[in-house]
């Protein structure tokens, strides 16, 4: 019989975790009424469950950050939802504004970070990842609406100002941007419909983690 090492039975998924989706690098932002436009932030990318009252915190690998990510849980907690499964960016920002990623890479900093939530993939039961991107996000945007402090909805642009949008990020020193297909469910593993623009001039910070959307 196989048997399996400890190896292998550690990079198993936990139950419940599902593979974000990753964006396809790409050197021109696309135009068109079909896309939509997000700013990039330099963060840890989390998978995020409530079941039952539970609130589980995944890094995009599947590993456990729920006991890192206290004022996360806490505001995933308080959502009107029984179940729901979000996808986001663990993002921490300073007094200007500016995402903090040395910051982000101590306790305190995981603490007292926030959850820039960008997509919807479960709620109450419900598969999400068939419909439409745009569905997806009103409904997050609704369920977000008097999130507490550590939650956010991740704003976005119609496909007309992604330039605009993308010169922003550049001048406030951001990664760049991320544009998806409005018209596109949910997918797991690398996607086409996702593309990230990276500002070529962006230098982030030396440290373990995953940046934003990547």
């Amino acid at each position: 019989m196989l048997m399996r090492s400890p190896l292998a039975r550690d990079r198993r998924r936990p139950e419940g975790f599902i593979q974000p989706c990753q964006p396809t690098l790409a050197r021109r932002i696309p135009t068109g009424g079909s896309w939509v436009h997000e700013l990039k932030y330099d963060g840890f990318r989390m998978i995020v469950r409530k079941t039952d009252g539970e609130v589980r915190v995944w890094s995009r690998y599947g590993r456990n950050r729920r006991s890192d990510f206290t004022a996360i849980e806490a505001a995933v907690a308080a959502l009107d939802a029984e179940e729901l499964l979000i996808d986001g960016e663990a993002v921490l920002f300073n007094a200007d504004g500016i995402p903090d990623f040395n910051g982000l890479l101590t306790n305190k900093g995981q603490r007292d970070a926030c959850l820039l939530a960008f997509d919807l993939i479960e709620v109450d039961g419900l598969d999400l990842r068939p419909l439409p991107l745009l569905a997806r996000r009103t409904r997050l945007d609704g369920l977000l609406a008097e999130a507490p402090p550590g939650l956010r909805f991740s704003e976005h642009m119609e496909g007309a100002d992604g330039d605009a949008l993308f010169t922003h990020a550049c001048r406030m020193g951001l990664e760049g941007i991320v544009s998806k297909r409005a018209d596109r469910g949910y997918r797991s593993g690398r996607c086409p419909h996702w593309l990230k623009i990276k500002n070529p001039t962006y230098q982030r910070a030396v440290g373990e983690g995953t940046s934003s959307q990547s």
